[in-house]
């Protein structure tokens, strides 16, 4: 039995500049950060004593005999990816909803691989993780995403993360004192507007077009070294908060679909009511907003907000994480030892059936 653990994240500067199409041209960086809200997947090798050879639980369940029987297409693809070829069962359960904006489906792409790889007695790297869930989401399944998401469910922690044009991707801690990431957390809240979307549809919207928004995406990747100043310099966070509304203005030029009539009136009435800045954390449409309100007005942020989930978070360091590992009894192994062949569960259950049948 495995059980790997996947933080999602929050994003604050730079997005857009991490889709490969741009960064492959313009090189592209963000900040961001992994949170204490989790994606945990369970996965463990079935033994043979169930019709089917394949159990997939999320919001569906599913029981095939084949992989390509499999209606989820990364758990289908990362299967035939990582070659796995021996019946397994897999469980999904997230501490938040799906279609928010917190890298959902990239930490599910991450943490399966993970969970994958330990089933198979491996031990993969951040790094291996990041570029097999990229090539997964992008090459295999065509997806209209970004790389800062994977990177993230990968490494964990508060992260500048640098696109190269070469594809490379590097990534580094930003270093402070314990005492400025908690006065950054104190001024951030995280809401939930309850709007789902899928951010590959958002992101179509405007990702196909992104030379013709070379202005807008060379502001947004400025905006993370001078936030990374911001929080490095001593400087009052008032103007960290400031930086996320310009940034927020930047983004919402991109598309019409960044935001809508609902969002923005979510945002005017946080801003209204004492809120500095912020911004939604995904492509943009719904999910979470994150805002940067100064404790003192919180308060008045959230009546304003009436109806809108208050969901308290803490930055993570880790990253994706096998938190429990058991190898199972390998069946085909043993049978393959003593020289026989492995029974289907027909074959296993006729004797049985022919005497109740007598």
């Amino acid at each position: 039995m495995i059980i790997c653990r996947t933080p999602y994240r929050i994003s604050f500067f730079g997005g857009g500049t991490d889709y490969p199409s741009w960064y492959r041209q313009h090189g592209g960086t963000v900040l961001a950060t992994g949170i204490d809200k989790y994606c945990y997947l369970t996965c463990r090798h079935l033994p043979p004593f169930f019709e089917h050879r394949i159990r997939i639980v999320y919001r569906q369940i599913e029981t095939c005999s084949a992989v390509d029987e499999i209606g989820h297409p990364v758990v289908r693809e990362a299967l035939k990816f990582l070659e796995i070829d021996r019946g397994v069962e897999i469980h999904h359960d997230g501490d938040l909803p799906a279609r928010s904006g917190m890298g959902s489906s990239s930490a599910f792409t991450v943490g399966l691989l993970h969970a994958l790889h330990a089933l198979r007695g491996e031990m993969p790297t951040k790094h291996q993780l990041t570029k097999e869930a990229i090539h997964l989401e992008q090459n295999v399944l065509g997806e209209t995403v970004g790389s800062q998401d994977q990177t993230i469910a990968a490494y964990g922690g508060l992260r500048h993360i640098r696109f190269q044009t070469d594809g490379e991707i590097e990534v580094s801690p930003v270093v402070l004192p314990a005492g400025r990431i908690a006065e950054l957390k104190s001024n951030l809240m995280l809401v939930y507007t309850g709007i789902a979307r899928t951010a590959a549809d958002v992101a179509r919207s405007y990702v196909p077009g992104l030379e013709s928004r070379r202005r807008q995406l060379r502001i947004m990747k400025e905006m993370v070294d001078e936030a990374i100043e911001i929080l490095t310099g001593g400087v009052n966070l008032i103007a960290f908060g400031e930086l996320l509304h310009e940034a927020w203005l930047a983004k919402r030029s991109l598309s019409a679909e960044v935001s809508n009539a609902e969002v923005d009136g979510l945002y005017a009435a946080a801003l209204d009511a004492g809120a500095i800045g912020g911004k939604l954390t995904g492509a943009g449409g719904g999910g979470f907003l994150l805002l940067f309100v100064p404790p003192e007005r919180q308060a008045d942020v959230l009546e304003a907000l009436n109806g809108c989930v208050h969901v308290p978070f803490e930055f993570e360091s880790a990253g994706s994480q096998i938190i429990f590992y058991e190898p199972g009894t390998d069946y085909e192994a043993a049978d393959r030892a003593r020289g026989q062949r492995r029974r289907t569960f027909k074959e296993l259950t006729r004797p049985a059936l022919s005497a109740e049948a007598q």
